[in-house]
């Protein structure tokens, strides 16, 4: 995963920690981070290439809709 400029990261950490309600515990902090890395590594690959059709993820796991 690539990572982003420290300042960047650092503003968007800012931005997650103001946006936790006050009763917030370490355990909000840490998912709401860990939830916007996933995001931003799911974007990364998208704009990559790196993505499986959604017919293929179906097939591999024998889902029929």
């Amino acid at each position: 995963m690539a990572h982003a400029a420290s300042g960047n990261v650092r503003s968007k950490g800012h931005r997650i920690i103001d946006a936790l309600p006050d009763g917030a515990t370490w355990d909000d902090v840490m998912y709401r981070v860990y939830v916007r890395q996933c995001i931003e590594a799911g974007i990364e690959d998208a704009d990559a290439g790196q993505v499986v059709d959604v017919d293929e993820v179906r097939r591999q796991f024998g889902v029929t809709t």
